[in-house]
């Protein structure tokens, strides 16, 4: 499937940003405004399917999400950025799109929810049940964060409002049970991790990864959406991979 895009500013460095699940490429708007500030780089968003201006489905597996990013994204650009979903998205595709480098902001490679014996039967059978506790819960730990603006809060309320939300249980089915592999990177890459990371990459797994050559940051004291609760925070922490300003 084509996906909705959408271009920010001008430049010879081109920079992708692909949202995770229930958001769209709108709510980038936090670091879409800090790149073009920069000056020299051009940001493609797109809406995954589902989600945004993108149109809907009937196959919402992980695998369909990335053969339709490598048809809506040209290869070779110069970084792509994958959050949540997006990032299990962009790792499935990253090795068609072979950008010179990927940034994986709290990607959802391996989720923190059971899916084999008792516990896993129990989860999935009463999924809806268990997935709403899950987020309840989450909710609970993040309380005392930064608060979204008032305009990243009317792109939120959007994103959700236009979000095909009879997808989710599938997509978290699908990204539980067919986590990431532990494996080396297939492009230069980034993780960086929030206070909720470990619901979608335990630190286990995230320390085996930058075993293996994967860089990886945290930004303390934010959640999941975490450039949305400290913009500037965030920015800092991928802004020189972003811009290409690391010393090779």
């Amino acid at each position: 499937m084509k996906l909705a895009t959408q271009v920010h500013g001008a430049g010879p460095r081109q920079v992708a940003l692909v949202h995770g699940l229930g958001a769209d490429g709108a709510t980038w708007r936090g670091l879409t405004e800090r790149l073009v500030a920069a000056g020299g780089v051009a940001v493609t968003t797109v809406d995954l399917r589902g989600h945004g201006d993108s149109d809907r489905a009937e196959d919402y597996s992980v695998r369909a999400f990335a053969d339709d990013l490598v048809e809506s994204l040209p290869v070779g650009l110069d970084v792509v950025v994958g959050h949540s979903l997006g990032g299990s998205v962009l790792e499935r595709a990253v090795a068609r799109l072979a950008p010179a480098s990927a940034v994986y902001l709290d990607p959802g490679f391996r989720l923190g929810l059971p899916t084999a014996g008792l516990a896993g039967r129990l989860f999935w059978g009463t999924a809806p049940v268990s997935l709403a506790v899950a987020a309840l819960a989450q909710k609970w730990r993040s309380r005392g964060r930064p608060a979204l603006s008032p305009a990243d809060a009317v792109l939120r309320d959007a994103a959700t409002a236009r979000f095909d939300r009879g997808m989710a249980l599938r997509v978290f089915r699908d990204v539980a049970h067919a986590p990431a592999p532990v494996a080396p990177p297939a492009v230069p890459s980034t993780i960086v991790l929030s206070d909720d990371s470990r619901a979608v990459l335990p630190d286990a797994t995230a320390a085996r990864l930058e075993a293996l050559g994967w860089d990886v940051a945290r930004v303390t004291g934010v959640g999941h959406d975490f450039w949305l609760q400290d913009a500037d925070r965030t920015w800092a922490a991928v802004r020189e991979v972003l811009l290409g300003e690391r010393a090779d």
